[in-house]
């Protein structure tokens, strides 16, 4: 079966910066599990699988702009550090605004602390090494609920 839209597929991954880093594997672990055409991976990715099968290794890049996005300037802000109240601020940490846009703390400098909103991944190119396991039309159940139940999945 060929992967299109609706379909569940199973894949093991590694996944690169371009300098060669690791950012993530499935190694030692069950395969990902994601409903084609459902926006669960990244879109550079997502394209890429589309008809592919069983059995199938690829090599991907995929863009910034169809990753984690380019960086978007608006979200690097200067706050100033009273603005935290007593709370102690350090660079590394991170945390959640209502509006639920995770924001990381750069710097941490002269009264004033710096933080990106933008993904940590966020213009970076991807390198994905994939396996595709398994191919399977998805059921209505997961269909409505917008997730894969089972292994690799969603348990109910």
């Amino acid at each position: 079966m060929q992967i299109k839209k609706n379909s569940v597929v199973s894949f093991h991954y590694t996944l690169n910066d371009g300098d060669g880093k690791l950012l993530d594997t499935s190694a030692g672990k069950d395969a990902f599990a994601y409903i084609q055409g459902g926006g669960m991976i990244v879109a550079g990715l997502e394209e890429e699988m589309e008809g592919r099968k069983v059995g199938d290794n690829l090599q991907v890049k995929v863009e910034a702009a169809k990753g984690y996005g380019e960086v978007d300037p608006g979200l690097l802000q200067r706050v100033p550090a009273d603005k935290f109240g007593d709370q102690k601020v350090e660079e590394g940490m991170q945390f959640q605004t209502p509006d639920h846009r995770v924001w990381s703390v750069m710097e941490v400098k002269d009264g004033e602390v710096v933080l990106n909103g933008n993904h940590p991944l966020a213009g970076v190119i991807l390198h994905f090494s994939v396996e595709i396991t398994d191919v399977r039309e998805a059921t209505p159940d997961e269909l409505s609920h917008g997730h894969v139940h089972g292994a690799g999945g969603h348990h109910h």
